[in-house]
């Protein structure tokens, strides 16, 4: 089967990796799959096209934003619609050059909806398919009511015109099965067990001393540091309390964002500074070493419609590579975590519990270790070469 993916991210942004991942597995059963992409930086993108694990990837224009460094950089309005513009252009050429059985969009949203109406439905007289793996009004930044309605209007309709939806939440599939729409294939998010291990000890224990971390109790968070819809900053109200109580712990926050600076100016403000640790944007490779540093890893939500509609990489990482979650009790993050045998659950949006759920776990090595191989275990069924099943699933 000729499969073509439509995704409005680079591979390996962090929803990126999900389609790759799945694109790569399609591809180790036997199919050929192409994903036309948008570049976080394309004019410094040496290659646009090329296969990587057997999956074939064109990138075919820019992203909205500029995401080559640890804060993004934003397009100025004119500029940002001509980037819009090739973009769509570019992603409506690559569709006339990649005849497939099946076209599948990563994300409902403007830039690939456009031109799979234009490319699949009227020129190649097609049905597409979509993928839902958030809630794209609540979980863009977008600061106007005119962006809600066009991300709403987009998030809407192509569900309602697709061939079948894949999601990753179960809140997302009682949301297709309220609007009547079928086929729905529930694929969560997961992890490639295969390579995403714990690099060896020696490698840990250099990192660890050139961040001076001996001795010291690792929290860490592996994400985008955007406050919109990663609520990071309730992770450090969280710290803040846990920091007179455990003097041996640090914080790391694992990656970039744009609000990076905001959360440096906040930690220094709180007296932090010599305790909280930012890497800036580093790729996914460097992601897995540093986190695998950590005692435990958070994932700090509040409870609305974004967290709802999330199925975070970053439980299932954590559980490949052994390192007990902390995490808030919305959505499917119980049933992620085998209901809190594979991870601790605590209230949502609460900076106190989450604190006590952290510091629990410092405090009890046993709890840890168990928790560690529960997660491990509980963590085998998401592994990607098992997804792509489901995935695949969708378009019988």
């Amino acid at each position: 089967m000729r499969i073509v993916l439509l995704i409005i991210m680079g591979i390996e942004r962090p929803s990126g990796r999900r389609y790759f991942q799945i694109a790569r597995a399609l591809a180790r059963q036997g199919h050929h799959v192409r994903i036309l992409a948008l570049h976080p930086d394309l004019a410094a993108c040496p290659h646009r096209r090329f296969i990587q694990d057997g999956v074939e990837v064109w990138y075919v224009g820019q992203m909205h934003a500029r995401k080559n460094a640890s804060v993004p950089g934003r397009f100025g309005a004119g500029e940002l619609l001509r980037v819009l513009i090739e973009s769509t252009l570019g992603m409506l050429w690559g569709i006339i050059c990649s005849p497939a059985d099946v076209y599948h969009l990563g994300k409902p949203q403007p830039v690939n909806g456009l031109t799979a109406l234009i490319g699949v439905r009227l020129l190649r007289r097609q049905r597409f398919y979509v993928d839902c793996d958030d809630d794209e009004v609540h979980s863009n930044r977008l600061t106007s009511g005119w962006q809600r309605a066009v991300f709403g209007f987009w998030q809407w309709l192509l569900p309602r015109l697709a061939a079948g939806v894949t999601v990753n939440t179960q809140t997302l599939v009682k949301r297709m099965q309220q609007a009547r729409i079928a086929p729905v294939a529930y694929v969560p998010n997961g992890v490639d067990l295969a390579s995403f291990q714990p690099p060896p000890a020696p490698v840990l224990v250099a990192l660890r001393t050139a961040l001076g971390l001996e001795g010291r109790q690792t929290i860490a968070y592996a994400g985008t540091l955007a406050l919109h819809n990663h609520p990071v900053d309730l992770l450090l109200d969280a710290f803040t309390q846990i920091a007179p109580r455990l003097p041996a712990a640090v914080l790391l926050l694992i990656g970039g964002g744009e609000d990076l600076p905001l959360l440096r100016e906040q930690a220094h403000e709180r007296g932090l500074q010599d305790r909280v640790y930012f890497t800036g944007q580093i790729d996914h490779a460097s992601m897995r070493v540093f986190l695998a540093l950590a005692d435990v890893s958070v994932d700090p939500v509040r409870d609305d419609a974004a967290a709802r509609a999330r199925s975070p990489l970053k439980l299932f990482e954590s559980m490949a590579l052994g390192v007990p979650v902390v995490t808030g009790d919305v959505g499917d993050r119980a049933a992620l975590l085998d209901d809190g045998r594979a991870g601790t659950l605590v209230a949502p949006g609460d900076a106190a519990a989450l604190a006590e759920g952290i510091a629990a776990l410092l405090r009890e090595h046993t709890t840890r270790k168990t928790m560690a191989d529960a997660g491990r275990a509980w963590g085998e069924q998401f592994d990607w070469h098992r997804l792509a099943d489901a995935w695949h699933a969708v378009y019988k």
